[in-house]
């Protein structure tokens, strides 16, 4: 299994050094792998499990094919067009109905504050699920803790459908957020 790339990068002239997790797309697998193992480790069997839109649906979608149950998504968002526009994450979308007197898995990407989290945790005892629960592919040290998470971390984690982007001419390039942290451009 390929180890995610850990290096240090400066992200502005002046700032101190930070510690960035760059994640390849084998890691990321298998860090989905980890948390559907450590949810049916735990007999916890959802029936449904909801991904926060937009990298939520990543892991999300791959806990839910795992685990063999319905996967759905609720749309939860500081950004609009690519900006950060809101200080507060805001739901865009509703909560599925369909988790209704079901097993609910809840999965994002990370997790820091939790803010995003209990927003989601909130729309859905709207919908009256039988069972909540929380997953994310990582958490950060000191952060929020979800019932269930793969890795634990201090670093900045780039992940890899953030890496590269689409630029104007419709050119995969290097997120220009992360130049500095590679030898390809």
């Amino acid at each position: 299994m390929a180890r995610p790339r850990s290096t240090f990068a400066k992200r502005a002239q002046g700032m101190p050094e930070t510690d960035f997790l760059e994640l390849s797309w084998e890691f990321f697998g298998e860090l989905c792998r980890v948390l559907a193992v450590r949810v049916a480790s735990s007999g916890y069997q959802p029936e449904i499990v909801v991904g926060i839109a937009k990298a939520g649906v990543i892991p999300g979608a791959v806990v839910a094919s795992i685990l063999r149950c319905d996967f759905y998504s609720l749309k939860i968002s500081r950004d609009l067009a690519g900006s950060r526009v809101r200080a507060r994450p805001k739901i865009l979308s509703a909560a599925p109905h369909e988790a209704a007197r079901k097993r609910v898995l809840i999965v994002d990407e990370i997790c820091t504050s939790g803010e995003t989290m209990r927003i989601a945790l909130n729309a859905l005892r709207q919908v009256g699920p039988a069972e909540l629960r929380t997953a994310t592919s990582l958490v950060k040290h000191g952060g929020y803790k979800p019932d269930f998470y793969a890795l634990e971390t201090d670093a900045t984690v780039v992940f890899p459908w953030d890496r590269q982007i689409l630029n104007d001419q419709g050119e995969i390039v290097t997120n220009p957020l992360y130049a500095d942290l590679s030898d390809d451009t």
